[in-house]
């Protein structure tokens, strides 16, 4: 199953939960309902445990912009780390740099954040890195090449984001074209609303 290209709200609408990181719109109350003649109905319903499952596992999915298969591969390397395996596949996508970038406030979605990414205007330690998947690690350095300085998203992004609450475990340098990585997120620092041991039994059956 590929990445979703779609409407964003829409989407948000039908798994019933904000996606921070696929889009900061949120539906209006008259819209809560799922998308669709039998949205209502269906949010009145009682979902099935199976349906729970796989409705915060699209969470996951969506939120991050990955792929069916990405996420069954980062949920294999979770389940092979120490501790929870729900904290560490949230932390393994929160290592992305696609979200980093997308965290640091450089970048207004991870959407926007890959398109930048893949055209080559993102370097790491100094070294330019065309690849959204790349996983970022403690004292890992990230910085923006001349060029994306001049593109007017990323402007807007930044200037909107100095006015915002930036991670801890990033720290922004003052000129606003790098950051540095501090730490690995923790579960509590991650923003997304997901019950992670469900997505753990849903990928268990």
């Amino acid at each position: 199953m590929s990445r979703y290209t779609g409407p964003r709200l829409r989407k948000v609408r039908s798994l019933g939960s904000e996606l921070p990181c696929l889009t900061s719109k949120r539906p209006s109350e008259k819209k809560q309902a799922p998308p669709g003649q039998h949205g209502a109905a269906r949010m009145r319903g009682k979902a099935s445990t199976y349906k729970e499952q796989l409705r915060e596992k699209q969470k996951i999915r969506f939120n991050y912009g990955v792929s069916e298969k990405q996420l069954r591969r980062y949920f294999a390397k979770a389940s092979r780390m120490r501790g929870s395996t729900g904290a560490n596949l949230l932390q393994i996508l929160e290592r992305r740099l696609d979200n980093m970038m997308f965290r640091a406030g450089f970048c207004p979605s991870i959407r926007a954040s890959r398109q930048f990414i893949n055209h080559g205007h993102v370097m790491v330690n100094g070294r330019k890195v065309d690849v959204a998947s790349f996983l970022v690690s403690p004292s890992d350095t990230v910085q923006l090449r001349s060029k994306a300085l001049e593109n007017p998203i990323i402007l807007a992004s930044i200037e909107k984001a100095k006015s915002s609450a930036r991670p801890a475990f990033l720290e922004i340098s003052d000129d606003q074209k790098q950051f540095k990585v501090l730490a690995l997120p923790s579960r509590e620092e991650v923003p997304l609303q997901v019950q992670d041991i469900m997505v753990v039994e849903f990928y268990s059956h």
